[in-house]
């Protein structure tokens, strides 16, 4: 961002558009039914997964989707929900933030060579013993790594063509199940079964994560308009990948097996119903699925490390770009982080993942409301038809999720998040001491643009506060208008 006029101009870098945008924030939030078998098993049966299901994606999905559409447009830069919690409450609450945030999708990328194992495992296709299978993590995480490497926009197609594929055998899945379901398989309940703290967390994760793409924003075709679409494309998306091989399964097969939904049982579901061919669909799609999960988590999680050292949070060395216009540190640090709590079980990780997560969408929640009261004429390109009251109304469902998730977490959970925050808290001290000293190199933010510049600062302060972080931010972003000029030149 402080580049200088000598710094030669960089190649223009390909930009994300809709559908692919779509497929990333797909794969953010959800990747397919994969995963989702647990919520069966801590819900004693079909019932209560099916009404999550109905009822979360409202409650839950759609209040940080629409949250995420208004401020992606209004904050389109790659700093995503950090520059948003910077304008609202200031740097630090952003830097730990950041963090949380950072350290929760981690985690969540740790699942997923966990994940494809389990798929090959329960099919009997390949069972690897713990050395064997250490070596597949490390092997699996250093390819998709590179991958990653690559480019964004080889991520965003790549991501679309997955999405088709790992859906494919759900489509046969329902066209074979609908002659074998019984609805009233679908309210089963066994109360003595329901473990009421896996049954949360299962649901929590399989619909959270959606502001997770805000931190592409910078890397998006006419991000305004581009952002909003994509993310209400996939809600519909996530909410149908979930809802009709849940129904199918568990309409189909009888009431008693829901203990035996656990991850990876939809691949048994599919030699049950369709054969074997259908379970080596399902472990293909399942594989494939794992590829695109890690994909767009370290995609988002390597651009937040990138738009964090823009606008001067972290060291100078995080914002690099590779020839590909990835950034290759900020990669190097998020495979390093997954290798590292790859060994960790599915359980733990889930619920410690979901702990840290939940605590930086208080916060993300809490910025939302306070930038409508604070600086209510802040652009938005999309905004949420509702006013500041409607728009803290609206916050009030997720975080009661949140805090419900919260409060059922074990006593380890608790430790070892508090743990986290006490060393995020650290590190923001650590890091602006360096910053004093000029130990390591950082970017400063390019400085407000003057008050009658498009960015202008309003009259009161506290707007002035969120007009100087979005101005600098957005200081080196084309504008929509630009971009489509620039095009129409070359074209």
């Amino acid at each position: 961002m402080t580049g200088s006029p000598a710094d030669p101009p960089e190649r223009p870098r390909p930009r994300l558009t809709v559908l692919p945008l779509v497929a990333l924030i797909f794969y953010d939030v959800s990747g397919g039914p994969f995963g989702i078998e647990d919520s069966v098993r801590a819900g004693g049966g079909a019932l209560l997964p099916v009404l999550g299901f109905l009822a979360l994606p409202a409650l839950w999905s759609l209040p940080e989707a629409l949250v995420t559409a208004e401020l992606a447009s209004a904050f389109p830069t790659n700093a995503g929900y950090v520059a948003w919690v910077s304008a609202a409450f200031g740097p630090a609450a952003a830097f730990l933030v950041g963090v949380t945030k950072w350290a929760s999708g981690t985690l969540d990328n740790a699942l997923y060579p966990v994940l494809f194992l389990d798929y090959l495992r329960a099919g009997g296709a390949l069972a690897l013993a713990p050395p064997a299978r250490s070596l597949a993590v490390l092997a699996l995480t250093a390819a998709l790594t590179y991958l990653n490497y690559r480019g964004l926009h080889l991520v965003g197609l790549s991501a679309l063509a997955l999405t088709a594929f790992s859906l494919s055998p759900f489509v046969a899945l329902a066209v074979l199940a609908a002659p074998r379901i019984r609805p009233a398989r679908w309210l089963a309940i066994d109360a003595a079964a329901v473990d009421l703290r896996g049954y949360f967390n299962s649901m929590f994760w399989n619909l959270n994560y959606w502001d997770k793409a805000s931190t592409l924003a910078g890397e998006v075709e006419e991000p305004r308009r581009t952002f909003p679409k994509a993310v209400f494309g996939a809600v519909g998306l996530v909410v149908g990948a979930y809802l009709i091989p849940l129904l199918a399964g568990t309409g189909a097969l009888p009431s008693d097996t829901a203990a035996e939904w656990t991850d990876g049982f939809f691949s048994e579901v599919g030699q049950r119903i369709g054969g074997p061919w259908l379970r080596v669909w399902i472990q293909a799609a399942a594989a494939m699925s794992n590829m695109g999960l890690f994909e767009a988590e370290m995609s988002s999680d390597s651009f937040q490390l990138l738009g964090m050292a823009e606008m001067g949070m972290i060291p100078a060395i995080f914002a690099r770009r590779s020839k590909h216009g990835t950034p290759t540190f900020s990669i190097l640090c998020s495979a390093m982080g997954v290798v590292i709590l790859s060994f960790m079980s599915f359980q733990e990780i889930i619920e410690f993942l979901n702990f840290l997560y939940g605590l930086g969408m208080l916060v993300v929640f809490a910025a939302f409301v306070k930038l409508r009261v604070k600086n209510p004429d802040l652009p938005r390109p999309y905004r949420i038809p509702v006013g500041a009251a409607g728009a803290a109304v609206m916050c009030v469902p997720p975080v009661v999720l949140i805090t419900t998730v919260m409060c059922l977490a074990s006593p380890r959970t608790v430790i070892v998040n508090a743990a986290v925050v006490a060393a995020g808290v650290a590190l923001y001290y650590g890091v602006e001491h360096a910053k004093r000293r000029a130990w390591v190199e950082f970017l400063e933010p390019v400085p407000p643009p003057p008050p009658d510049s498009s960015h202008g600062s309003p009259a009161a302060s506290d707007a002035a506060d969120v007009e100087d972080v979005r101005a600098g931010l957005l200081a080196d972003e084309p504008s929509d208008d630009e971009e489509a000029s620039a095009r129409s030149r070359s074209a």
